[in-house]
């Protein structure tokens, strides 16, 4: 196991991600679209520091996808967080601000989540380390995992814009178009699909017990998170929309996540 070499793309997820010290959802959303960015690049400095015998071209082409992932994914996140404090600056906000306050998490809390956290964004990214440092030349598996990473990348950018443009048309009602028709959290589909390519990418570059178990950690980690995240959403949307029978309608007929797959609902409370 590289050990000093994951110690650095430590650093460096940790460094990117403490924007969480401001707002510490922003450790799970915009510091980890800064992480992935920033590791992949710190990976890909690593490699022409150090020396390895993978393929240059295909480190460039992984570094360029968390690049744009991470760019994609806080970018949208930063538009939506000044959109917010734009709607913070209105006598309505400051009015349910002040009723009910911004309760502030102590610093040790914060500094377990951030340490945790930036654990967890070393171990995503290390599949293009252990290319790099297992000297991996191997690229069609490769470029089989890009193509698939690519594929959630565009899934998932192409569904945020979506819901973002039907919000604007109908803010009273969830996203129910394109994407949105064969499930209803395409762009979490489409989070898993773009590790599930990073996973494929590096099936031939894992070395020893170690490396797999770090690798699939990874993989598993996310799909939960996404599905977590779906649970949490559910339960926001059933608070909000639960007594429209439009909402209930397409809540009961369309997949939460996974096209086809019979699942509907994440919350047993929350069925019709």
């Amino acid at each position: 196991m590289p050990w000093s070499l994951l110690g650095i793309l430590y650093i460096v997820c940790a460094v990117l991600c403490a924007v969480g010290f401001y707002k510490f959802v922003y450790f799970l959303s915009i510091g980890y679209g800064f992480a992935v960015a920033g590791g992949g690049i710190a990976v890909l400095v690593m490699a022409l520091v150090n020396g390895t015998e993978a393929p240059l071209w295909v480190l460039i082409v992984q570094a360029i996808l968390f690049l744009a992932y991470g760019i994609r994914l806080s970018g949208f996140l930063l538009v939506r967080e000044l959109k917010n404090i734009t709607f913070k600056k209105t006598d309505v906000a400051k009015d349910t601000l002040a009723k009910n306050g911004e309760k502030k998490m102590p610093v040790f809390v914060l500094a377990t989540i951030w340490i945790t956290v930036a654990a967890l964004y070393v171990t995503q990214v290390s599949p293009m380390l252990f290319r790099v440092t297992n000297n991996v030349t191997e690229i069609t598996v490769a470029l089989i995992g890009f193509a698939i990473s690519i594929g959630g990348l565009i899934l998932e950018t192409v569904a945020d814009n979506q819901k973002s443009q039907q919000k604007k048309e109908r803010p009273d009602m969830v996203a129910t178009k394109g994407l949105y028709r064969m499930c209803r959290c395409p762009n979490y589909l489409g989070e898993i699909i773009f590790w599930t390519g990073v996973f494929v990418s590096g099936i031939p570059c894992y070395a020893g017990v170690g490396q797999w178990i770090m690798a699939i950690f990874a993989y598993i980690a996310i799909v939960f998170i996404m599905f977590n995240g779906a649970q949490r959403l559910e339960k926001r949307q059933m608070a909000r929309y639960g007594s429209n029978d439009e909402y209930n309608i397409y809540a009961n007929k369309t997949p939460i996540i996974i096209p086809l797959l019979p699942i509907y609902h994440l919350n047993k409370t929350d069925k019709k």
